[in-house]
C-alpha cells in the first residue's frame, strides 16, 4: 500500500518536473504518466480499504467469541442452580425419616459444588481461558491467542507463552480432578 502510494506521488510529481518540454512527445508522457499515477492511488485506496473491512472483522469475531463465553458461563451457572434446586425439593418431598440423611447429602454437595465454583469459574482468569479454549477450537495458533486474547504481543510474547501455559495447566488440571 505505500509502494503504491509512493508510486503515485512520483508518477504524478515526474512530468512536471523532470521531463522537458521541449519534447514533441511529452504531452503523450504526460498523460501516461498522470494515468498509471492515478490507477496507483485508486489500488492503494482499494487496499487499504479491504484491510479496515478485516480489521473491523476481527473485532466483530473478538465480541462475538466474548459473548459466548458470558453466555456459557451463566448458562452453566443456571444449570448448577436448577439441578441444586431440584435435589432440594426432592429432600423436602421425603418422608420425615430420610430428610436427615438427606439433609446431611445435601450438605456435603454443596459445599464440594461450591468449593468448585470458587475455585475455577469465580478465578478472574477463568474467562480468559475459556475465550483461549474457544480459539483453540476455532484453529487459531497459540502465537494468535498470545497476542490477541492475553495482549503480550511484541517484547512481552515470552511471558505471553509462559501466562498461556501456566493458564492452561491450571484449568485442566482443575477439570481432571
Amino acid at each position: 500500500m505505500f509502494v503504491l502510494s509512493g508510486a503515485a506521488l512520483t508518477l504524478w510529481l515526474t512530468p512536471l518536473s523532470a521531463l522537458d518540454k521541449r519534447i514533441g512527445w511529452h504531452k503523450a508522457m504526460q498523460g501516461v504518466s498522470l494515468c498509471a499515477a492515478i490507477a496507483c492511488a485508486v489500488k492503494a485506496g482499494n487496499i487499504a480499504y479491504r484491510l479496515s473491512q478485516q480489521g473491523e472483522i476481527e473485532a466483530i469475531k473478538e465480541r462475538a467469541i466474548t459473548a459466548d463465553v458470558i453466555d456459557e458461563i451463566s448458562t452453566s451457572t443456571y444449570v448448577s442452580q436448577q439441578q441444586r434446586q431440584q435435589e432440594a425439593e426432592l429432600i423436602l418431598a421425603s418422608p420425615d425419616s430420610d430428610t436427615e440423611t438427606h439433609r446431611k447429602t445435601l450438605e456435603a454437595m454443596y459445599t464440594s459444588d461450591l468449593q468448585d465454583c470458587d475455585s475455577t469459574p469465580n478465578s478472574p482468569d477463568y474467562p480468559v481461558y475459556l475465550e483461549v479454549c474457544k480459539s483453540l477450537e476455532m484453529g487459531k495458533s497459540t502465537t494468535w491467542i498470545i497476542e490477541n486474547i492475553l495482549k503480550m504481543g511484541g517484547r512481552k510474547f515470552s511471558e505471553g507463552k509462559v501466562k498461556l501455559q501456566a493458564l492452561i495447566s491450571q484449568f485442566e488440571g482443575e477439570k481432571n480432578e
